[in-house]
């Protein structure tokens, strides 16, 4: 059986996992073995690592030494700590693969100790762009590293190949946030409302602000401003979660924290679970905030999304995604125009950039087809002599 190491260090990037890894640990010729690490093994962040293995998943191994981040210099060193760790986990697991998705520093460091180990990467959304993070470097280096692609769309396909990669290794397998949609089974209102304990009134806004990393920003300034903006909504039914683990996570932690206590209607949770989320998400009026769901899975059932800011500046974009400033007065007007019948109704029969389902199924077809032991060290594809 071939041993494929699946890495994970967020809420996010593990719900997009998950049911690929359901498929793997079912597969008589894969065999999965799980590396937890990041903001999973954090009570700050909902101690997601126990939703993992309620989810009938073995943790392997967890790797703490990378947690949350509060500067650069902190990521920075967490990276070295977590490259010696991941190095230790991967000399005794022995994969043949190691699995990554997207573009965490959680996972540089183990793409690093992979690489040198000699375990070939498959990268999972390589070829994207996201300027107003530094999670964009960090994407593009692990496609550096990587022997095998599975991307989400044609036109991070040819990035890819641009960038160097052969184009034997580049798969177009869709984005796996449509395949989570159509794998998790979803929860009723009433349901929901129990599981969470809070009234899901019309509208409803589901609303994520993560800290912007590799542009001009002021943190304190752009949670103000949205959280003014989200007021100019009195009826509206706030459902907050709490940022990813990056720099300046705490400003907008302790913001939301704050504003929540005045509102009856408004509500914060650390994390809601892919389960929640998705059935959440379903109910949403508008999606809102800089999240990447805003971007690969709302779309797909047709939520609106109101983008604020530089951080997903770059990502494909389906015309569900209003894209505005941080200021207050342009957030609450775009809001406005989300919630907008006229708006809501062209949205209907709209096709997204990321495809239909079976991203999932695509690269488990490719797990089982590749082999790993036989892979040729990389060489760099000249796509200008290739023309």
């Amino acid at each position: 059986m071939k041993k494929i190491a699946v890495v994970t260090g967020t809420r996010a990037e593990y719900g997009l996992l998950a049911p690929l890894m359901h498929k793997i640990k079912a597969s008589s010729s894969l065999q999965l073995q799980l590396v937890v690490t990041g903001a999973h093994l954090l009570a700050e962040f909902g101690l997601t690592a126990d939703d993992i293995t309620r989810e009938g998943f073995v943790i392997d191994k967890s790797v703490p030494e990378i947690s949350s981040a509060s500067t650069g210099a902190e990521v920075a060193k967490q990276v070295g700590a977590g490259l010696m760790a991941f190095t230790a986990a991967f000399e005794e697991l022995t994969p043949d693969a190691v699995l990554l998705l997207g573009d965490r520093y959680e996972l540089l460091a183990a793409a690093t100790a992979a690489f040198f180990l000699g375990a070939p990467i498959v990268h999972l959304h390589g070829g994207e762009v996201t300027h107003g993070a530094f999670d964009d470097a960090i994407r593009h280096t692990i496609s550096q590293f990587a022997r095998v692609h599975a991307v989400a769309a044609p036109e991070y396909a040819e990035r890819l190949i641009r960038a160097g990669a052969h184009p034997d290794t580049v798969h177009i397998v869709g984005g796996f946030g449509v395949d989570s949609l159509h794998s998790v089974e979803k929860l009723t209102k009433v349901e929901l409302e129990a599981e969470l304990g809070i009234r899901l009134q019309d509208p409803l806004l589901l609303v994520t602000y993560h800290p912007v990393t590799a542009a001009h920003h002021d943190t304190a300034a752009e949670i103000q401003s949205l959280v003014s903006a989200l007021a100019f909504f009195p009826g509206a039914t706030v459902v907050f979660t709490l940022p990813n683990a990056d720099p300046e996570h705490g400003v907008i932690a302790e913001a939301l924290k704050e504003a929540v206590k005045s509102k009856e209607n408004w509500h914060l949770f650390p994390s809601l679970g892919g389960k929640r989320y998705l059935s959440v998400l379903a109910y949403a009026s508008a999606v809102v905030g800089n999240s990447s769901s805003g971007l690969l899975e709302a779309p797909t059932l047709g939520v609106p999304t109101v983008n604020i800011g530089p951080r997903q500046d770059g990502r494909l974009v389906a015309r569900s995604v209003l894209s505005c400033g941080t200021d207050q007065a342009d957030i609450e007007g775009t809001i406005t125009r989300a919630l907008s019948e006229g708006f809501v109704e062209s949205l209907v029969g709209m096709e997204t950039a990321y495809g239909q389902a079976g991203a999932t199924d695509r690269v488990l077809a490719l797990l089982k087809s590749t082999a790993f032991d036989t892979l040729e060290p990389k060489k760099y594809f000249d796509f200008s002599v290739q023309k």
